[in-house]
């Protein structure tokens, strides 16, 4: 919820590393994507680094206001400590079949809660903070805090919300083609939409969890006239998460340019187009 070429970001501290093989999927601690036989791994190249911008640092890392700094600068209910984990053998019932625990029923505003106190619940919690904090509700001053307030550690949460009101200023938010109260002028549409691909575990002990998501993202404007179309990108979000009461939250978190694919062969659409699918087309509760 995030996006662009510039994700410059500190590296995180891991935490203690808990070997116990991870049930999904081989023990691999990876949500995996399988292609049909003869696909997979072929194709595949990062696109090279660029260099960082590095135009505003903030106190804890929200997704979207680095991408949306890249792209101005462009030209032009829950479950519980016993959550029972599938074994190693069940995803081999199908290349598709989904893995893990029942999604969460909970909700916290728009944003799901209640996640299981393992490892299934801190990927699940970590992917759908991305989304939320990846989305265009970031740039409304209310709906960024009311964001800020489900997805961190309360602590962090006061210093969180005062740093991002000085880095939405009235100048950047015009700097990214929105009116200076974060609206979007008439006839275009903000686009700022993040679409986790997977998730990895990297550090784990009883009540904290350092997990890994890979990203898409789009960002732009989508209208006649706009100077900034809606473009992909791709990025690992990596968030350091605490068991705070009974859920995860986000105590800190890191991003990183990819793993990004080679580009396919698709036509652009219209702006009209990509204005109609964002419009029409509703997000997911993301769980294992």
């Amino acid at each position: 919820m995030s996006q662009g070429d510039e994700r410059g970001y500190g590296g995180h501290e891991p935490g203690n590393r808990n070997d116990d093989a991870y049930s999904t999927l081989g023990g691999t601690r990876q949500t995996r994507t399988r292609l049909p036989d003869g696909e997979e791994g072929e194709g595949y190249a990062r696109r090279p680094v660029r260099n960082s911008r590095s135009l505003i640092m903030v106190v804890g890392v929200v997704v979207l206001l680095i991408a949306a700094i890249a792209f101005a600068n462009q030209g032009g209910g829950g479950g519980s400590d016993g959550a029972k984990e599938k074994p190693s053998d069940a995803a081999g019932a199908g290349p598709t079949a989904a893995t893990g625990t029942k999604p969460v029923p909970g909700r916290n505003g728009t944003i799901a809660s209640g996640f299981a106190h393992d490892e299934q619940g801190a990927q699940s919690a970590a992917a759908n903070y991305a989304v939320a904090l990846g989305s265009a509700e970031m740039f409304d001053k209310t709906k960024r805090d009311g964001i800020l307030e489900a997805t961190h550690d309360p602590a962090v949460v006061a210093a969180l919300q005062a740093d991002m009101a000085k880095a939405y200023s009235a100048g950047f938010l015009s700097n990214v083609g929105l009116n200076e109260d974060g609206s979007t002028p008439g006839g275009l549409t903000f686009v700022s939409r993040t679409v986790p691909v997977g998730t990895k575990v990297t550090a784990r002990s009883a009540d904290a969890a350092t997990v890994e998501v890979w990203c898409t993202g789009l960002v732009g404007m989508a209208g006649d006239g706009s100077t900034k179309p809606v473009t992909a990108t791709w990025f690992t979000l990596t968030e350091k998460l605490k068991w705070v009461g009974d859920d995860w939250r986000i105590e800190s978190s890191s991003q990183a340019e990819g793993p990004t694919p080679v580009n396919g062969d698709n036509r652009a659409s219209t702006a009209d187009d990509i204005a109609g699918a964002v419009q029409g087309y509703g997000g997911f509760t993301y769980a294992r």
